[in-house]
């Protein structure tokens, strides 16, 4: 850690040249003595990449940014302000607090925060951000997490972990026992320093798999972003073994849809299906990643249009859908013939269990992309191909 980029003209540089390329800072001559090209030009990529994820820091005099792989693997803000509705005592320790944007947002709610970061020169930045961010109440430390409780005998009222992979290997199951802490190998000395745990992973880990693994989990969080599905959040009680409450989040620009059900209710639950009725509703990322794709239609009243199309229909509405509600137009048979009948030059294409990808639609029928038509390419209860012609009803 470069504190010379704290002076106040390095300062003003960064945030003259937010907007400049970094390519032409990196090849220009830097105007100071002990900062280099290479410092200046990565403390703008990076600040340019918390401009949306994280407005805070972003907003923030005197923040000093790591390389910008630390700002792409962190929470965002939005994410991390909902860990902290979950993690809601007195103490938290976190185990693997890389740049602090958890432990930052923990420290909004909880009273005593304690940051362990293994890197050195990063626990310094997020011990440096913290002050100006003026979080008084986190206690930074550069140690390995778990060599950090052996060490002491506090007990927390929660601790959170977010392992790491060893590995990019594609194709490779991902398991808990790859990462970086190990948690499964490590659960014993978790569990001596705190009765709650929570652990964040990546949507790639099988709830299943995940289960197998952990052993003592109560809940399973499964929060989107926008409809885009950016972390699963297990919830560890010591000695639990009963039922797994699995919570879907959908954090939109607007509102926050929520879902809840039981992990063996999903088994039991029974499907109705359906031709396509008066109303369409297509689940969001975080729906469709929990696997409810049962208990949701039970819950709500709602019929399948196919077992693998994932989508469903109703006569009358059905309010606060956790996704999005389309009235049904009209429905026609997947042919050239009922498709130019309809003379839709532009429209949102989606395809739910069929055949043929979007591109190619667009491109055999000369649809181009946007409107307030939508089209839904599917496969109905009586595998007839089907488009339904739908217009946005929330």
């Amino acid at each position: 850690m470069n504190k010379n980029i704290l002076n106040t003209g390095v300062q003003e540089f960064i945030n003259k040249n937010t907007n400049t390329d970094t390519m032409s800072v990196l090849l220009k001559k830097s105007p100071f003595i002990e900062v280099s090209s290479k410092e200046l030009a990565e403390q703008i990529e990076a600040k340019k990449k918390c401009q949306k994820k994280l407005p805070i820091w972003f907003n923030t005099p005197n923040i000093y940014y790591p390389n910008k792989l630390n700002i792409e693997q962190t929470s965002s803000e939005k994410t991390a302000e909902y860990k902290a509705s979950i993690l809601n005592q007195n103490s938290v320790i976190d185990l693997t607090g890389g740049f602090g944007i958890d432990s930052y947002y923990f420290s909004k709610k909880i009273t005593e925060v304690t940051h362990c970061e293994i890197n050195e020169n990063l626990a310094k930045i997020a011990a440096h951000n913290f002050k100006e961010l003026d979080a008084k109440n986190i206690k930074s430390f550069s140690i390995d997490g778990l060599k950090y409780l052996e060490e002491n005998n506090s007990f927390y009222d929660w601790i959170y972990i977010d392992p790491s992979r060893r590995n990019e290997v594609k194709g490779k199951v991902f398991l808990l026992s790859d990462c970086l802490p190990n948690v499964p190998e490590n659960l014993n000395l978790l569990f001596k320093h705190s009765n709650n745990i929570a652990v964040k992973t990546s949507p790639l880990l099988d709830f299943s798999i995940g289960i197998s693994e952990l052993k003592q989990v109560k809940e399973i969080h499964v929060v989107s972003l926008e409809n885009d599905v950016k972390e699963l959040i297990w919830i560890l009680e010591k000695e639990y073994t009963g039922s797994i409450e699995i919570k879907t989040i959908n954090i939109g620009k607007q509102k926050t849809d929520t879902f809840s059900f039981n992990f063996n209710d999903e088994k039991e639950a029974t499907t109705t299906y359906n031709l396509p009725q008066q109303f369409l509703y297509e689940p969001n990322a975080a729906i469709l990643k929990s696997g409810a794709f049962k208990i949701l239609g039970e819950k709500l009243n709602l019929s399948k249009l196919h077992v693998n199309s994932h989508l469903y229909t109703s006569k009358q509405e059905v309010l606060n859908f956790p996704g999005r509600i389309f009235k049904i137009e009209k429905g026609i048979p997947f042919n050239k013939k009922a498709i130019k009948e309809v003379n839709i030059s532009k429209a949102n294409i989606t395809t739910r269990n069929f055949p043929e990808s979007v591109s190619n639609l667009r491109k055999k029928f000369k649809i181009k992309d946007g409107g307030d038509t939508y089209l839904f390419f599917t496969t109905t209860m009586n595998n007839d191909l089907t488009v339904l012609i739908c217009s946005k009803h929330n």
